[in-house]
């Protein structure tokens, strides 16, 4: 199984009052997002199943893709580790899965993963790990095929 994890883009800081869920995309972020989401439209596999969250600012990044996806509330801000990866279906899901975020969690995804302590990994804003479930000598074995930001694509 590939997951694909993308931290939505850089957002606008909440004003006094403000709805966390409904912060939006800076003009940077809206760059962020169509940059990461030209290189994805060329690296997703076919039958890649988008998952994000329903916040306003994961919204904007993943319709930058162009592509059907489907909100999941369990990829809200302050979302647990667990509730993101019984979500993506992790790691016996017979698809591909994008997920678009938030951090702290996303990042503790990946360092769940890759056997780090869940706080030593940070996504930075816009960009996408690549991890892959598989069995080797009959183990299962979690790699790391990719992390991409929007500046190097």
């Amino acid at each position: 199984m590939d997951l694909i994890i993308w931290r939505h883009a850089e957002a606008h800081e909440a004003e006094p009052g403000e709805e966390d869920m409904l912060r939006s995309l800076t003009s940077r972020g809206r760059k962020q997002a169509d940059r990461m989401s030209v290189w994805l439209d060329t690296q997703l596999p076919q039958g890649t199943r988008i998952l994000s969250s329903p916040a306003v600012r994961a919204e904007q990044t993943v319709l930058a893709l162009k592509r059907k996806y489907k909100v999941r509330d369990a990829l809200s801000p302050g979302a647990s580790v667990q509730d993101i990866l019984e979500t993506s279906g992790w790691p016996d899901a017979k698809y591909p899965v994008l997920l678009v975020g938030h951090q702290p969690a996303l990042g503790g995804v990946v360092a769940k993963l890759l056997g780090m302590p869940e706080e030593a990994c940070a996504i930075r804003k816009g960009a996408v790990w690549w991890l892959r479930h598989r069995h080797r000598d009959g183990q299962g074995q979690t790699v790391l095929m990719s992390v991409t930001c929007a500046e190097m694509v």
